[in-house]
């Protein structure tokens, strides 16, 4: 089990660096009946949101039904987990709460009402019902915030992450300097998860870990956290921990795709791992092309256990260095065309009108007959 899992909080009172928001959130707890408003937990990725209403529920003997809104979009999708769930009493349990992670994922063209079904559930739950985002600000959950109460939590404390630190090396039975674990903590800014993965990075394999061993993580900034993604799925042999590494940057999982993609051979030195990492790319990018031409969003899981878990698994043992991960090529190049291609489309429409037929066919067929035609 990954630290961050490991050491997770087993009550609210255990929640680092958020007393006003725990405070908050046990009062709606304590004064939510069917009908109410859901809470919607808002703050930086690490500060304690998920860890809360997992706390409260271990607390209180709670099922806890978890959806990521990122993996499931639609509206369909979302009723086949939560529908029957939040008609239904627990059987091992006191009573439920249902927790949807990153629900300002969920908003967007491609959601096919998934914020509407939401908000039909918040209306219709016997259950309480918590949901998290990054950004309280976000336009897209304008929707969603008339139906919740906001609670929002900043970022942990530099003493706070501290002691957490200090506490799991004791426990892990680790050696190291506290001028370490100082270093560790300022370099967090204030997301206890990425500390506590930090961490467990450094001590793969060791009982001791020295200062000079920072240099693997290498120097970055906190909003830059792609990075902080590609170098846990690069030094980590966790599928689990590589998979939850791409939640909260900010990024969709197809910009994540070309990011992993781009600095293997970055990381990766023998070519064997190399082969093999590529070869989980391809397999993943088979899944990515499906959820793109057919909408079967239900193959992203697999898309990202692969990408993720898929490429950490490839290497025999961590690498000790520090790797300057490189920006993607492909969207580079997207970027830098994109001018051009919107000219392209608007002239693709054009002529689809006039010739009748559609731009895929005047692209495939059409203009490589032209190209021809001039040429000769």
């Amino acid at each position: 089990m990954i630290w961050s899992k490991k050491y997770s909080p087993k009550s609210v009172s255990e929640v680092v660096g958020q007393k006003k928001s725990v405070e908050q959130f046990t009062l709606w707890y304590q004064n939510w009946k069917p009908g109410k408003k859901a809470a919607l937990l808002t703050g930086s990725p690490g500060v304690g949101k998920t860890c809360l209403s997992e706390a409260l529920a271990s607390e209180k003997n709670l099922e806890v039904i978890e959806l990521n809104a990122s993996d499931y979009r639609t509206a369909s999708q979302i009723k086949e987990v939560i529908g029957q769930s939040m008609k239904q009493h627990s059987i091992f349990k006191k009573g439920k709460i249902f927790l949807i992670d990153e629900v300002d994922g969920i908003s967007g063209n491609k959601d096919r009402g998934g914020s509407k079904e939401i908000v039909k559930i918040i209306e219709e739950s016997k259950f309480p019902i918590v949901m998290t985002a990054n950004d309280q600000w976000n336009k897209k959950l304008s929707g969603l915030k008339t139906h919740c109460q906001l609670i929002n939590f900043g970022k942990v404390n530099f003493w706070g992450v501290l002691r957490r630190l200090e506490e799991i090396c004791q426990k892990e039975n680790i050696k190291c300097s506290k001028d370490l674990l100082k270093q560790l903590a300022k370099m967090s800014d204030g997301d206890l998860r990425s500390a506590i993965n930090d961490l467990e990075t450094l001590s793969s394999g060791r009982s001791e870990i020295l200062l000079d061993d920072l240099q693997v993580l290498g120097s970055r900034e906190r909003d830059e956290n792609i990075f902080d993604s590609l170098k846990m799925i690069f030094k980590t042999k966790s599928i689990q921990a590589a998979r939850m590494s791409i939640q909260n940057t900010g990024k969709d999982p197809d910009e994540i795709f070309w990011w992993i993609e781009q600095n293997i051979a970055n990381e990766y030195e023998k070519p064997d791992e190399i082969a093999k990492a590529y070869d989980m790319m391809s397999k993943a990018d088979i899944f990515r092309g499906r959820i793109s031409k057919r909408q079967y969003w239900k193959l992203l899981k697999y898309m990202i256990d692969l990408m993720t878990g898929g490429v950490a698994l490839s290497k025999k043992e961590m690498y000790r260095k520090f790797s300057r991960f490189e920006y993607p090529d492909r969207i580079k190049y997207f970027g830098m065309t994109k001018m051009k291609r919107a000219n392209e489309k608007e002239q693709l429409l054009e002529l689809s009108q006039k010739l009748h037929c559609s731009t895929k066919k005047i692209r495939q067929e059409y203009l490589p007959f032209l190209d021809l035609l001039n040429k000769n």
